[in-house]
């Protein structure tokens, strides 16, 4: 790759780019991605880099250079969306009908059966952590294990569908010691895949910039932790930035005291590049936090942690990011405090994600703004949803509030 001109990110060393025109003048960054023996390649001429370049120094299967089609069981095609813009669009229906084929000739061979009906990915009130149903066997606890652990439901969860993140997470925490109910509601999921296969994201790329009233500049002199000399540390070794600049912006949300055993929270977020969804996640924290307050600034500072490692790696790459990243949650007590440049915090169970909140946001690295709880996509990846809540959710996330020209909505099959 070095001797046809590809440099590899240092944020990412499968990445390979370099500097490139495209055929209206404009400088630009070539890709590619190289993924064991898969190739990727992301630029005007692709084709032709693919044979007469990349092709001189590995054997590529002629039958497989074209559009992506297929990548790590997810299908990719290119559709035009209705505001215009053409983008890729990421499904796992192949990969999640082939699961739901598999559970089910399972079950057959016990004589049952998935359940029919099934609006909401656990049974409405359902808590594994109060479950005391009969332990399950070694086969079954094995069974159990193989659709958690090796990868079933937490690889749909990674393919996109956002949808039942959160419930394939409670349930992963009982993997040491499954019991029959655990079981049951694992085949109470995949019933609802069943329904819900055809769930795609569609990248879409137009860049979405929040009301910047709701991320007032203020005077950080104020503030009696000198925060006022703080700036945003940039890479010295990043590459000379081409193209737009992105926009990030991430719900964030926790549930308090969600486990009735250990109480302990639940915290979600989940990130878009421009309008497209890139990285989501429901994880239980690890400490149990005393007030709602404590905990919803933890789950603030793991999401900017992972906002300060994504705006590196995309710096790393050439690309533009011009913007601080906007943060939105819905606890005013968190969002007061991290705004506030008189805010004082004296508990030091909490003043760690305080400050590195503050400091972020003082240094125009990112800013938080409010989102009333109705609005809040994180909300999905805290807790078990249903009725139209859930449903609004998997629009706004999925393909279906980007609908393309000729597809319908979700419920018009």
């Amino acid at each position: 790759m070095a001797r046809i001109g590809f440099t590899s990110s240092q944020a990412d060393p499968d990445v390979w780019f370099r500097l490139s025109k495209r055929s209206t003048g404009e400088v630009y960054y070539e890709y590619v991605l190289l993924y064991v023996d898969d190739v990727l390649v992301i630029l005007e001429q692709a084709e032709s880099v693919l044979r007469k370049e990349i092709g001189k120094f590995f054997v590529l299967k002629d039958e497989s250079i074209g559009p992506p089609s297929m990548y790590l069981g997810g299908k990719l095609q290119q559709v035009e969306l209705l505001n215009g813009e053409k983008a890729w669009t990421f499904g796992s229906s192949q990969y999640v009908q082939s699961a739901v084929k598999n559970v089910y000739e399972h079950l057959a061979t016990k004589g049952m059966k998935l359940p029919f009906k099934v609006p909401n990915p656990l049974t409405f009130d359902y808590c594994p952590e109060i479950d005391v149903s009969q332990e399950l066997g070694e086969d079954n606890a094995s069974y159990y294990q193989t659709l958690i652990l090796i990868g079933v439901l937490q690889w749909i969860v990674e393919l996109g569908q956002i949808d039942i993140d959160c419930e394939v997470r409670m349930m992963s925490s009982h993997m040491a010691l499954p019991r029959e109910g655990h079981l049951k509601e694992l085949y109470h999921i995949f019933a609802y895949l069943k329904a819900h296969a055809n769930a795609e994201m569609a990248f879409d790329p137009t860049p979405i910039i929040p009301d910047k009233s709701l991320f007032e500049h203020v005077d950080w002199s104020y503030s009696p932790y000198g925060y006022e000399s703080l700036k945003e540390v940039l890479p010295s070794n990043m590459p000379e930035s081409h193209g737009q600049s992105m926009t990030m912006r991430i719900f964030v949300d926790a549930d308090h005291a969600g486990d009735f055993v250990t109480q302990r929270s639940r915290i979600g977020f989940i990130v878009f590049l421009n309008n497209a969804p890139i990285y989501w996640t429901s994880k239980k924290q690890t400490s149990c936090e005393t007030s709602t307050f404590g905990n919803e600034f933890v789950a603030m500072k793991q999401a900017c942690e992972y906002v300060r490692g994504l705006r590196y790696k995309l710096r790393m790459m050439g690309t533009k990011v011009n913007e601080p990243t906007f943060i939105f949650g819905d606890n005013t007590s968190v969002l007061y405090n991290t705004t506030s440049p008189g805010s004082t915090l004296k508990k030091k169970l909490n003043a760690i994600a305080y400050h590195f909140v503050r400091e972020g946001v003082a240094c125009d690295e990112w800013g938080t703004a409010y989102v009333i709880l109705d609005d809040n996509l994180a909300d999905m990846l805290t807790k078990p949803l249903s009725g139209h809540k859930r449903v609004k959710f998997v629009r706004m996330i999925l393909q279906h509030i980007y609908p393309f020209k000729g597809v319908g909505l979700l419920g018009e099959d």
